[in-house]
């Protein structure tokens, strides 16, 4: 049954399904503008969500070839998925940060194999076993990675200024650039006095940076052939790596800052509370830092650093491409730690293990 919630001051949102996720489903946005309706993001790239988004849009009058433009807040499939069927039905124009647009790019232009050889590579200098290299090195050739989502990802035509205010005739919305999640992700702030009068600057569209009951994952997205973002040749963070769960943390902060009467997430339902719940995620990030700290006590791989990780199932549970995930987040969370001078290499190490400083 199509659900389409009204939230005042002509913004609806539809939820479109995530085929065998738990997350559920995406909040596709509509925005009406003077020029036509505009999504704020689009869904996963699957004919059941489709259907979805299409009778919501129907429920609300208006055709997929109504769409004027399509504002995409980072580049993951749950959001980006179906923004190409979108242009292609409507002619309407796709908005994204340039950092998560060379994403795209990048994966729509990559070979799979050259993509599976460095996720091995990565992985093995992170300290995973063989036993879970082995499959990633026999999908080499077999052409199953061609049918992953992200690889038909439509390409933006119009990029995303942060601080400035989009295109859209008869509306003010602005994007805040949100790194984190994504290094091009962003949340747009509807700078209109709240269609129910409630405290507070306007409205956040804040796709996955802010979410009521939800943790968002930080990981590391870094072109293979760039060699000033990855580790060096023996697996040690470069001093020019990024900092992508510092990057969060500051863009939680700037968020906090808006002081908005409203979040309007991409996932579970909107929320009043912005700053509070800001302060429990920047505390959840830090008990975590610190915990890790503990753990490196003895030098450990990240691979076992994940291991030994709080996660919401035991490791054992977690599924094979979910401890890639996790595994990101935990040198995402190493990068933290040694950008703050606490915890750095040990050298002569391999695969490289890290310690507590």
């Amino acid at each position: 049954m199509t659900q389409v919630t009204e939230h005042g001051g002509g913004v609806w949102s539809i939820k479109v399904p995530i085929p065998d996720n738990p997350l559920g489903h995406t909040l596709v946005h509509l925005v009406d503008t003077d020029r036509g309706p505009v999504l704020i993001d689009t869904g996963w790239d699957d004919p059941a969500s489709w259907d979805t988004l299409t009778a919501g849009l129907a429920a609300l009058d208006v055709r997929v070839a109504d769409v004027h433009g399509v504002v995409i807040t980072h580049h993951h499939p749950d959001h980006h998925g179906l923004s190409g069927q979108v242009r292609d039905v409507s002619g309407a124009w796709i908005a994204m940060h340039a950092a998560d647009a060379e994403v795209v790019r990048r994966t729509r232009g990559a070979e799979p194999d050259v993509w599976l050889d460095y996720l091995t590579a990565k992985l093995a200098a992170a300290g995973a076993p063989e036993d879970h290299l082995g499959p990633l090195r026999a999908a080499r050739g077999s052409g199953r990675m061609r049918t992953l989502p992200g690889l038909r990802a439509a390409l933006p035509d119009r990029e995303i200024v942060p601080g400035e205010l989009l295109p859209l005739a008869g509306r003010a919305l602005r994007a805040v650039w949100t790194p984190g999640h994504t290094p091009g992700h962003v949340c747009l702030h509807l700078e209109e006095e709240h269609p129910a009068g409630l405290p507070g600057h306007g409205r956040l569209f804040s796709g996955d940076h802010l979410l009521p009951g939800i943790t968002p994952h930080i990981g590391l997205y870094e072109d293979p052939d760039d060699d000033a973002t990855g580790p060096d040749p023996g697996g040690r963070l470069r001093s020019s790596a990024g900092d992508p769960l510092g990057d969060y943390m500051a863009s939680l902060e700037r968020i906090a800052r808006l002081d908005v009467a409203e979040v309007l997430p991409a996932h579970q339902h909107p929320f009043t509370t912005p700053r509070e719940r800001v302060e429990e995620l920047l505390a959840h990030h830090e008990e975590r830092l610190a915990g890790l700290r503990a753990l490196l006590a003895a030098p450990l791989t990240p691979w076992q650093l994940a291991e030994r990780m709080e996660w919401n199932r035991p490791w054992e549970q977690i599924p094979y491409g979910s401890r890639n995930i996790a595994v990101s987040e935990a040198e995402a969370h190493l990068r933290r730690l040694v950008k703050l001078g606490h915890a750095e290499a040990v050298p002569g190490s391999d695969p490289v293990t890290y310690t507590a400083v």
